[in-house]
């Protein structure tokens, strides 16, 4: 699996909307026959930084970064950050999560 994960330094004024302004884009490639997951999260230290988990089975790249929708979203969501987002890319074996073992529940 190509496992990313990418922080967005959203704009102040932007931050709460966010969700919203990426919705088209989310929607789109969760769509996508290779996605495996992308999941947003919203920083608890910093309100204005959001937290993009994705996963793509090992073939969907291409296709993931030569979509309409992710063509979109390059000339559409810079306007709304305050800096080029901070991305983690790097494939790992299988298509899943792991069980967290340290924290175990019975």
């Amino acid at each position: 699996m190509i496992f990313i994960c990418v922080r967005f330094p959203v704009k102040p004024e932007h931050a709460d909307e966010w969700i919203e302004l990426t919705r088209d884009f989310t929607e789109a490639t969760r769509a996508e026959d290779g996605n495996l997951f992308f999941d947003w999260s919203r920083s608890v230290e910093d309100p204005h930084e959001y937290v993009l988990v994705e996963g793509f089975k090992d073939d969907a790249a291409e296709a993931h970064v030569t979509s309409d929708h992710f063509k979109r979203a390059q000339a559409d969501l810079p306007q709304y950050l305050v800096e080029t987002p901070r991305i983690r890319n790097m494939q790992i074996e299988g298509d899943h999560w792991d069980r967290l073992g340290e924290f175990e529940v019975s």
